[in-house]
């Protein structure tokens, strides 16, 4: 899978649990850009994500996202 690829599913995911059809992420992306994303928020993101791709987060690299950019990187070195 490409990082193109996991992009498209990441917007996916992000509109899904931010109920938001329309709603456009890129790289650099975060936490201050989108409202309504709480720690609450972030944990359903990466719950999601897991889910999606099939693989598991360890706490260390959850630590260190600071954005989009940095989640999509992750997912990359995991699939």
């Amino acid at each position: 899978m490409n990082r193109n690829e996991i992009c498209e599913k990441v917007t996916e995911i992000f509109r899904k649990v931010f109920d938001d059809d329309y709603l456009q992420i890129n790289d650099e992306t975060s936490a201050y850009d989108i409202e309504d994303w709480d720690s609450l928020a972030q944990i359903t993101l990466l719950s999601e994500m897991e889910s999606v791709f099939n693989i598991n987060f360890n706490l260390k690299d959850i630590a260190n996202l600071q954005n989009v950019g940095d989640m999509i990187s992750l997912i990359e070195k995991s699939v």
